[in-house]
């Protein structure tokens, strides 16, 4: 047992402070807005990110950096991609460096297309531990204590293995992994793909549409990652197709949610004005379609994604993109990394 911080009070932060205090650790969320932060001290209740879940009044919430990481041994982040840079820069004037840092984010650096990882490195200092974790994963089924499979990942030796023992329990099950760059583009790339899965709901395309949609984002993802330096085979498992199927199916995910909406006629600009929390899939496809192109990686379901959030074409006009492609056999050689990989990507 020792005594842990959450970097973001949002639902996803909230469940995972639930799930170090129900392993008996000592914990303190950290939030950016003082008012809400003291709301949520007091009503024992995050109304606005994980409303009706009663939270345990030994869990501690500040909007202090320096209260948050005092003490801390293991540091979980788990702020929107879009704000990470900036709330990075608060914590490291904070100090704790000599914390295990976690991702739990899934999404990229905003100005340089790092992974979270490899922002947390360069912003925090090459000394620090950091490692991902990642999987198929609602906030509120975690609060709720409902089982749960996830991936933690580092390419340092010993550190996923000290991220599972923090979390595992009966209802948390934490695999380990070495791929970390595997584990987190999984993360991200899947939620453009929910986006394109809604869309075939907002639509009503039917049942073979949408498994035929995602079995491709499947195909696309795995192109991305061998091609970045990552391995097949972790898309294969919890960080990716797990997660990509809860994403793309799931009622609350609000990636599929956003992609029916679009689907059913919404505009882009509209739905994303209003978007609270953060849809990373809306907010990072714009990223991995730049990825896609500077690697000579074949996207055309996140091309298409980011053309309709764009405003450049309708959902249906997309569909008839993808539907007139030449066809192509169904499995391609792998093209490996070229070397270069993602910028300043740990692995």
């Amino acid at each position: 047992m020792g005594r842990a911080a959450v970097i973001g009070d949002g639902a996803w932060g909230t469940a995972l402070a639930l799930c170090l205090h129900r392993n008996g650790h000592a914990v303190t969320v950290w939030g950016p807005d003082a008012e809400t932060i003291r709301e949520t001290r007091v009503s024992r209740e995050n109304r606005r990110f994980l409303p009706t879940v009663v939270l345990p009044s030994e869990i501690e919430w500040t909007a202090e950096p320096a209260a948050a990481l005092a003490g801390a041994r293991i540091v979980v982040f788990a702020v929107p991609s879009r704000f990470a840079a900036s709330v990075l820069a608060r914590m490291r004037a904070a100090g704790a460096a000599d914390a295990v840092w976690v991702s739990v984010t899934k999404g990229l650096d905003p100005e340089h297309n790092r992974t979270m990882t490899a922002m947390m490195t360069a912003a925090l200092g090459g000394g620090v531990r950091v490692a991902a974790m990642s999987g198929p994963s609602f906030a509120e089924e975690v609060a709720r204590g409902g089982p749960t499979a996830v991936v933690a990942a580092s390419a340092e030796p010993g550190v996923a293995e000290e991220v599972q023992r923090w979390f595992a329990q009966a209802a948390f099950r934490v695999y380990t992994s070495d791929d970390v760059l595997g584990v987190e583009l999984g993360g991200v790339l899947k939620n453009v793909v929910a986006i394109a899965a809604g869309a075939c709901d907002g639509l009503g395309l039917g049942e073979n549409a949408k498994a035929a949609l995602v079995t491709r984002g499947l195909a696309e993802m795995m192109r991305m990652g061998v091609a970045l330096g990552a391995r097949a085979e972790t898309f294969a498992g919890l960080s990716g197709v797990g997660d990509l199927m809860l994403t793309c199916y799931g009622r609350a995910s609000r990636n599929r949610t956003l992609g029916e909406r679009l689907g059913r006629g919404e505009p882009a600009a509209t739905l994303l004005a209003g978007a609270t929390p953060t849809v990373e899939g809306a907010v990072n496809c714009r990223r991995v379609a730049e990825l896609a192109r500077t690697h000579g990686v074949e996207m055309p379901i996140a091309e298409a994604v980011r053309d309709v959030l764009d405003g450049a074409l309708t959902c249906g006009e997309a569909v008839e993109r993808l539907l007139r492609r030449e066809p192509k056999p169904e499995h391609e050689p792998a093209r490996a990394a070229s070397g270069q990989g993602l910028k300043g990507t740990h692995r």
